[in-house]
């Protein structure tokens, strides 16, 4: 009798901590967005419901919509929930519905669907909850315009982890049989029967390290900005393209980067050829830099290879001893 006693009084807090709990994160989701209101976001959504008794919380929102003007990017979907153990909503996991979510930069709108997309999201205790671990996890994904599909692949895995100094973090990403279908059907130039419809590889791995740990900081004032980035291994391979880059980069407050990469290419003239398509290449130093890459080339045709070093210093790209063009600057918006 008096372990039931027991057992029931130890019942009736567990209830009433859940309960609570429950009240504490829906408040929680309440105050945020109201205060993104306040600071000017566009904010709307629906039901704002918990459920998950006894063991988790697990909090679902239907229609949400969030539109940041200061940096023009806007997102919505049918619903979002965020599942977390009872005893700690450090730890969420945020699933995501298998149909159209929505993202817009300023005038441009992709849709994205993919199936069984989730986050992990694990935060360290304390009131800036810093992230230690955040992965994305997704299967056959797809980001089309209005013209049709622009970029799918058979499965997505990104892992972003914290690393000893609270500033530091890896990251991991690849995505297996990525198939770049808006190239296939704009002015590329090419179609299905030039190139395979899918990537062999698409792979990344490099430590970074930001000016600040990213915490709740980074969405309610200012995102995080990259100071230094070791490049383990970039890596992808398109037909007989292929692309590998490694070593480390220093990148300043203005964004410009300085530091040195090791770079292979295989059938350099046609990556050339998509990165000018893809505007990463103003036209207008196309020739300039197929002259000067062209004295690292051995080869000839699809079989042409470049080994060398690009340095990057003072805003400017360097491939050995020779300039070949402006630098990008990384700025994270």
């Amino acid at each position: 009798m008096r372990l039931l006693k027991w057992l029931s009084l130890g019942a009736a807090v567990w209830i009433a901590y859940w309960g609570l709990a429950a009240w504490g994160l829906r408040s929680g989701f309440e105050t945020w967005f109201s205060e993104q209101q306040r600071q000017g976001w566009q904010v709307s959504y629906g039901a704002l419901n918990t459920r998950g008794f006894p063991a988790r919380h697990v909090t679902q929102i239907d229609q949400p919509l969030l539109a940041d003007p200061g940096t023009g990017l806007a997102w919505s979907a049918d619903w979002v929930s965020f599942d977390s153990p009872a005893l700690w909503p450090g730890s969420q996991k945020l699933q995501f519905p298998d149909t159209a979510q929505r993202i817009s930069f300023f005038d441009q709108t992709r849709t994205v669907t993919a199936q069984e997309l989730q986050a992990d999201l694990h935060l360290s205790p304390g009131l800036a909850l810093e992230v230690e671990q955040l992965s994305l996890t997704s299967k056959a994904w797809q980001i089309s315009d209005s013209g049709g599909a622009l970029w799918q692949a058979k499965d997505l895995t990104l892992e972003l982890r914290q690393q000893i100094q609270p500033e530091e973090y890896h990251l991991s990403a690849e995505a297996r049989q990525f198939s770049p279908r808006g190239l296939l059907r704009s002015g590329f130039g090419l179609s299905v029967e030039d190139m395979p419809a899918q990537f062999d590889t698409l792979r990344l791995q490099a430590d970074l390290a930001f000016d600040t740990p990213w915490d709740r900081r980074a969405i309610e004032l200012r995102r995080p900005q990259i100071r230094e980035i070791t490049l383990d291994l970039a890596e992808a391979q398109w037909g007989d393209m292929r692309f590998q880059a490694a070593g480390a980069l220093e990148v300043d407050e203005k964004g410009r980067l300085s530091g040195a990469l090791t770079v292979r290419a295989e059938n350099w003239r046609a990556i050339l050829d998509m990165g000018e398509r893809l505007s990463l290449l103003p036209p207008s130093s196309r020739s300039t830099v197929e002259k000067i890459l062209n004295l690292f080339s051995t080869g000839s045709g699809s079989d042409a290879k470049i080994d060398t070093t690009l340095r990057f210093q003072d805003g400017q790209m360097w491939a050995g001893p020779l300039p070949i063009g402006k630098a990008p600057t990384l700025v994270l918006r």
